[in-house]
């Protein structure tokens, strides 16, 4: 790896993705870091790194699709931000059928590829794609974190160690801070500017270009509405009346949002033990920063507030993050949605693995935790029964403390200290 760079935990996945798969997709938002995984991929190997954003690439593969991807056949091709050239990935599909070899091409897209507005083709059976966040909190302090094999596996292990070395304005100062590389160092100021900068543009260019919508200085004001009550139910009408956009709308705009890895969408949960399950999503701004600058607040306004919806909404946006960024690398493939039913019965995140085993997870933003917080894990204990292997509550205090039958009061630093 580059000297002085940081070790981003998705790497393994994408070297066995190169060794067994003609073209691999590292997908994420822009400044996330894909072209500097990319660099660090193609170390050792023979290939070619081409970046669209420049003019005169862009025009050759406009021109020439076809000729465009088999320019280096005696290599890998690397083609930083195809989502430019969308007419790319049919040529990248003929290619491929024509000559099959692994890592023949390591594509990177700041937009969805399978939303992507001109795509005629998905790669399926072709591709895999490696989605990469902001950094993680295990990737800043060099950690492969894993908390669902954690989890799964507390009720074996036992009360885990207190976590004394975090304060709640600590753990504010975390949610609030940005996953971006670039801005996540900088001073407070700079992070703003910088932040107003990125929003800016990919609002005004990237998801237009990306998905083709209409009216794209609606994406603006629904994307600062959703960090404001970040993790809040998506109920269309609502956000419709709030935000005066017609309500037949708004799922476009959100998939627009959603091409260009700007919010993050979780399902509601159910199955036939849970038939009052609530189906309606959760949705929050990828990257809590970002939320936090969008919403006008800071760690101080926070801290003053600790109990309103806007803290625990950033919090729990946080460790949705997280969570989603190890799901990538995670030992348990597992899925992540939320929980509500008919009578306001709730879990903030549910995680359920392929044996349909789940463990729940609430999050709260203060510093203490009380029986009344175990409620919504309770129900789901009684639900499920021998499935139901856990449920903790992620809070801002310092003691890991059982709370009964596979409940556990954790500190928030649980999700990237293991």
């Amino acid at each position: 790896m580059t000297r002085g760079l940081l070790y981003r935990n998705v790497t393994a996945l994408a070297q066995e993705t190169l060794a067994d798969t003609p073209v691999t997709v590292i997908s994420g938002a822009r400044q996330v870091g894909k072209s500097t995984l990319i660099g660090q991929l193609v170390e050792g190997r023979d290939a070619r790194v081409i970046n669209l954003d420049t003019v005169v690439d862009r025009n050759a593969a406009e021109r020439d699709p076809d000729g465009f991807v088999s320019q280096y056949p005696q290599g890998m091709l690397a083609i930083d931000e195809i989502q430019r050239v969308p007419s790319l990935i049919l040529a990248l599909k003929a290619a491929v059928d024509a000559d099959r070899r692994p890592g023949r091409f390591l594509v990177t897209g700041s937009a969805d590829l399978l939303a992507l507005r001109g795509a005629q083709e998905s790669l399926a059976g072709r591709a895999q794609t490696v989605v990469l966040d902001g950094l993680s909190r295990g990737e800043l302090a060099g950690r492969l974190e894993d908390f669902a094999a954690f989890v799964w596996a507390l009720p074996q292990a036992g009360t885990p160690a207190d976590h004394p070395g975090y304060l709640r304005r600590d753990y504010l100062e975390i949610a609030t801070s940005t996953a971006f590389p670039e801005a996540h160092a900088q001073s407070a100021s700079s992070r703003d500017r910088w932040l107003a900068n990125y929003a800016a543009r990919v609002l005004a260019r990237d998801s237009t270009d990306a998905v083709g919508i209409a009216h794209p200085d609606r994406l603006e004001p629904l994307l600062t509405l959703i960090a404001g009550r970040n993790g809040g139910e998506f109920v269309a009408a609502r956000i419709g009346r709030e935000t005066d956009i017609p309500e037949r709308s708004i799922p476009g705009y959100l998939r627009a949002l959603r091409a260009v890895f700007l919010v993050r969408v979780v399902p509601g949960w159910s199955n036939n033990v849970a038939d009052r399950a609530v189906s309606t999503p959760k949705v929050c701004v990828g990257d809590t920063g970002l939320a936090a600058h969008l919403a006008g607040v800071d760690v101080d306004g926070l801290e003053r507030d600790v109990s309103s919806t806007l803290t625990g909404g950033l919090v729990e946006g946080f460790v949705l993050g997280e969570l989603a960024k190890q799901q990538v690398w995670s030992a348990k493939r597992l899925s992540l949605s939320h929980y509500r039913d008919n009578r306001g019965r709730e879990v903030d995140i549910v995680l359920e693995d392929r044996r349909r085993e789940v463990v729940g997870v609430e999050v709260k933003a203060a510093s203490s935790v009380g029986g009344a917080d175990f409620r919504g894990l309770e129900h789901l204990r009684e639900k499920l029964g021998e499935r139901f292997v856990t449920g903790v509550v992620l809070y801002t205090g310092v003691r890991s403390v059982p709370f009964g039958d596979r409940l556990w009061a954790l500190p928030l630093s649980s999700v990237w200290e293991h």
